[in-house]
């Protein structure tokens, strides 16, 4: 038999060297929940409202030479602009993840949903086999209502032998 040429499927491939750095994105998925998190509460509203007011305060209020962002406060926008560009990709990335959580939730609650379904079913059945049962079995108040119709009988078989006084 000839040899092949290539690799063999049966055996797993070396790991790749790549250039990029590697990362968990498990890790990485839930430090930006918790940022998502923390962007979405009002302390971080208060706390960035504090930082506006004592930036543009200190630009306004000190010494030329100490002022680091002029009037228009580009450094602001800009800074501003990055946290914002880096938001919204760490608030998305949370929801997918959420929404991943929420999928595999449904389909548990699906499943159990189904077996819930199949064990009523199951009950239904097991139920009316018993109803079919008992439907052959005597109870009580039929063999009290067929005692009574044997005596109902004997009496009038008895009225037609003796007549109505018994005698």
């Amino acid at each position: 038999m000839a040899e092949r040429e290539g690799p063999r499927l049966d055996v797993p491939r070396a790991p790749r060297r790549s250039l990029l750095p590697e990362y968990d994105p498990d890790v990485f998925g839930r430090a930006s929940e918790r940022i998502a998190r923390f962007l979405g509460t009002g302390r971080f509203l208060v706390w960035m409202t504090v930082v506006i007011v004592i930036w543009i305060g200190w630009n306004i209020v000190v010494p030329d030479q100490l002022r680091f962002d002029r009037y228009p406060f580009i450094f602001l926008t800009l800074a501003l602009s990055l946290q914002a560009s880096y938001a919204a990709p760490l608030i998305l990335l949370a929801q997918n993840r959420q929404d991943d959580r929420d999928r595999v939730n449904l389909e548990q609650d699906r499943s159990r949903n189904e077996r819930s379904i199949a064990d009523t079913e199951f009950l239904t059945r097991e139920i009316a086999a018993l109803r079919t049962g008992l439907g052959e079995v005597a109870t009580r108040d039929w063999i009290r209502s067929e005692l009574q119709e044997l005596v109902r009988e004997l009496e009038e078989h008895r009225e037609r032998e003796h007549g109505p006084e018994g005698g």
